[in-house]
């Protein structure tokens, strides 16, 4: 076994899997606090590295490509503290540092792992039912289904749309882009009838727009990764581009005819949408785009 426990926090490496547990300490993100443990098995693994500094060092693992929901979800855009895959390491530990990572290294030659990109993943994605809530409203996700309920600060075009619900099914992927602090971020539902969509996420109802505190944004990136372990896997979705992306499209379940109350609703928000519209809150493309979303309820 070779371990090294920090503060940031600790990797315990069996010759099989890496198992990495985030620290206690209030200087580790809330994002890898939540995220939780992660075991990593071995074949999942592209390399490691140790990165010595003047103070402190930095242990690094690198995953092959397609092999995690997470880094798929994130598309390498984790700020540097809240990814689980570097540990903080103190310059008086480098030593335990470099013979952890020399310890994956020569199990990973060993094993023979290959380095190219997976056709599966090998890590599972956090546990459902999650839910988050960001500055542009709370969004749940179940296993199946994805629910966004607007925050009272959200877009009025948005809060006119009433609560949003997608299907995994009906969803081609998760677009995500994290709050900086200095730039606003965004967490959008691409499906098989938005994907063309241009509308800012300010006011596309299948987006969240990430304009509040960076800690907490940060953890819509948990639904983000819940949602995309449940998609696709990449590769199989590349060999469905011939045929328009389709093949991988599971069927619709049969819908069950909404009660007469929830068309209430649904009149009285498209009421409210044309009365955006035609006092200009609305342009014509962000009507029509929601006015269809709404439409949509009643199927």
């Amino acid at each position: 076994m070779a371990e090294i426990i920090q503060r940031d926090g600790t990797w315990a490496f069996d010759g099989t899997t890496v198992r990495i547990t985030p620290g206690l300490h209030r200087s580790v993100p809330l994002f890898r606090q939540t995220y939780g443990e992660i075991t990593v098995p071995l074949e999942a693994v592209a390399g490691v590295v140790y990165e010595p500094e003047r103070r402190r060092g930095r242990l690094r693992l690198r995953l092959r490509e397609g092999a995690d929901p997470l880094l798929q979800a994130t598309g390498g855009r984790l700020p540097d503290a809240a990814d689980p895959y570097r540990l903080l390491v103190d310059i008086d530990r480098s030593g335990v540092a470099e013979y952890v990572a020399e310890e994956i290294r020569h199990a990973l030659l060993l094993d023979q792992i290959p380095k190219d990109p997976t056709k599966a993943y090998l890590l599972p994605g956090p546990p459902v039912p999650v839910s988050v809530r960001s500055s542009d409203g709370t969004v749940s996700f179940d296993g199946a289904q994805v629910r966004i309920d607007w925050a009272d600060t959200s877009e009025r075009v948005k809060r006119a749309t009433g609560p949003r619900i997608v299907a995994v099914g009906d969803l081609v992927q998760v677009e995500w882009l994290p709050n900086t602090g200095y730039e606003d971020g965004f967490m959008r539902f691409v499906t098989h009838e938005t994907v063309f969509s241009k509308l800012p996420p300010e006011k596309d109802p299948y987006a969240l727009d990430l304009w509040g505190s960076t800690r907490r944004d940060l953890l819509t990136a948990l639904v983000a990764t819940a949602v995309t372990s449940r998609l696709p896997h990449p590769s199989a979705r590349g060999e469905g581009e011939a045929d328009g992306g389709f093949r991988d499209r599971p069927p619709r379940a049969a819908r069950i005819p909404p009660p007469a109350d929830h068309h209430d609703v649904l009149l009285r928000r498209l009421r409210e949408l044309g009365e955006l519209h035609r006092e200009g809150v609305l342009t014509d493309e962000e009507f029509t785009m929601t006015k269809a979303a709404v439409l949509r309820g009643f199927r």
